[in-house]
């Protein structure tokens, strides 16, 4: 790792959480708007987040704060290594792991809520994982190599060889996120029988940590759907943007689906867009090329 990319990975540690609070609040207020309310300002996140911050600690027990440290830890690992150009598959390996401590954390308690939250969000986690591992094969498949970095030098926008792969890697963004219609571990919206889920047992700092945690999770997965359009950057900025702000509309216009129902979307029709994808590659494109 050369030191450029050490201070790029150290810049993206710094900065990840004050763009993701940012979109966090640009985020609420277009759902206001959405809604016909006027909405919080953008800052509100921030507001929130010091105001979590400055509460006295209460927690059920001393696991649930290793679990919450373990859950932001290792998300701020993902984001330092996508910077510094490292390994999809470690990466996504990694924040698999992150996701799991949030569960762990919720199953280290009592309340039943909790727990139901915590089945919930292994349930995404069984969703999503093979939404992501499938397209970041098919990555490796079209520019040779598993390393950020070298999808970042590849020649040719991904999204015009893999665009099955870039649909389902948006349904997969919506479960996690944790966005209508696939909240069902944890909703920000008052429509669900389990509004806070896996977060029940959490307030003050621990949750403020949680809450920072999501927000470094937000910047990687925006920097991921990035790598579609690499050349030039700025185009695959604005495809990330795009893919958030119809994330938005999609929250505001569905209703929560039963977890049956996202786990038939996400393998019937996620995974099988990215295999679908990846035969497309193997046998029409590089017959192309040929």
């Amino acid at each position: 790792m050369s030191l450029t990319e050490l201070l790029i990975g150290l810049a993206a540690l710094v900065l990840a959480p004050f763009v993701g609070g940012f979109l966090r609040g640009v985020d609420r207020r277009i759902t206001a708007r959405m809604q016909g309310r006027i909405g919080p300002p953008v800052r509100q996140p921030f507001y929130d987040f010091l105001k979590l911050w400055g509460k006295a600690p209460s927690l059920p027990n001393r696991a649930s704060l290793v679990w919450v440290w373990g859950y932001l830890l290792l998300t701020m690992v993902t984001v330092f290594m996508l910077f510094v150009g490292q390994d999809l598959l470690i990466i996504f390996f990694v924040l698999a792991f992150a996701a799991a401590c949030l569960a762990f954390g919720a199953y280290s308690v009592r309340s039943p809520y909790a727990h139901i939250g915590a089945h919930r969000e292994l349930l995404q986690m069984l969703s999503y994982e093979p939404i992501l591992l499938l397209t970041v094969v098919a990555i490796f498949l079209q520019t040779g190599t598993f390393m950020v970095s070298g999808v970042l030098e590849h020649g040719q926008p991904l999204l015009l060889t893999l665009p099955l792969a870039f649909v389902a890697v948006l349904v997969a963004l919506g479960i996690k996120l944790r966005k209508s219609p696939f909240d069902i571990s944890a909703s920000e919206h008052a429509h669900q029988e389990l509004v806070r889920g896996v977060y029940t047992e959490y307030s003050g700092r621990t949750l403020a940590l949680i809450e920072l945690a999501h927000w470094y999770q937000l910047v990687l997965i925006l920097a991921f759907v990035a790598l579609f359009w690499a050349q030039p950057l700025w185009a695959g900025v604005l495809l990330a943007l795009g893919a958030y702000f119809l994330e938005f509309v999609v929250d505001n216009v569905t209703a929560r689906v039963r977890w049956t129902w996202m786990l038939s979307i996400s393998w019937g029709k996620g995974v099988g867009l990215v295999l679908l994808n990846i035969v497309l590659i193997q046998f029409v494109f590089s017959s192309a090329r040929v």
